[in-house]
């Protein structure tokens, strides 16, 4: 259900490029008006900076396997956002994650030895071009336009954010915290027409009761105590999304089938 994802290039992005004055010096951004590179993106990274104001519309879990990462959830099986129609239009108001606010841009190493990271895009987007109107990547002198710079400092904020959200699940991992998940929802509130989704992991609450109080204590102060009950309270949301996908046509087909997972 929620499995990492693992393509060769990251979620989202078709090929990479990096950006520069000499290729790049009339190339402008520009808003689009559609996010068809969503609209079958059912989990979505998310950094820990970004728990608290996801929880309020979509569920918080994280990847199986031995390097987890945490997920929003916008759609429970695979190849379904409901959020985003077959057009790409977001259909709903919903916590965007700052991975798709990223998109299409991303920091990179251009060598595999290099030690700095440069600022890469995605050239198939529509987002960015030779365009007549948006606004200018590049001054008349080549270096880089405020416009730029800021897409610059919010790819920046993004890495940063993934370093701490990594120091939080290793500190989970190290707990013994994060077990395999499974949440059973009922269609038309009827025990025997439940579906079952599982291959995501969660926080388990037993383990979490056995935690020291000093070491709580200290998790409360460096704030990772309120990451984990903004993930053990979104959960929840896995209801909301799954009356979406049934409102969509895209939930259970038949009342009563065997578990989805």
């Amino acid at each position: 259900m929620a499995s990492a994802p693992q393509p060769t290039l990251p979620l989202f992005y078709n090929d990479l490029m990096p950006l520069n004055s000499r290729d790049h010096a009339g190339w402008k951004t520009r808003s689009i008006d559609s996010a068809e590179f969503m609209k079958n993106a059912h989990a979505i990274p998310l950094t820990v900076d970004e728990f608290i104001d996801a929880q309020r519309d979509l569920p918080i879990v994280f990847s199986a396997g031995p390097d987890p990462l945490p997920l929003a959830l916008m759609g429970l099986n695979e190849g379904v956002n409901t959020f985003v129609d077959d057009q790409g239009k977001i259909n709903d108001p919903v916590y965007l994650p700052a991975y798709i606010r990223r998109y299409p841009f991303l920091l990179a190493k251009l060598e595999p030895e290099a030690t700095e990271l440069s600022l890469c895009f995605d050239p198939t987007s529509d987002a960015l071009g030779e365009h007549a109107e948006g606004d200018p990547l590049f001054g008349e002198d080549a270096q880089p336009s405020a416009n730029t710079n800021r897409i610059l400092e919010f790819c920046d904020s993004f890495e940063q954010a993934g370093q701490r959200t990594k120091a939080f699940v290793d500190e989970l991992m190290a707990n013994e915290l994060l077990m395999d998940g499974e949440m059973s929802i009922s269609l038309n509130d009827q025990p025997e027409q439940a579906y079952t989704y599982r291959g995501f992991q969660m926080i388990n609450r037993e383990k979490l009761a056995e935690i020291p109080a000093d070491k709580l204590e200290t998790w409360h102060k460096n704030g990772l105590l309120p990451l984990i009950y903004a993930h053990l309270f979104s959960l929840d949301q896995m209801r909301k999304i799954f009356s979406r996908q049934v409102a969509q046509g895209k939930g259970p087909e038949i009342p009563g089938a065997p578990a989805a997972n």
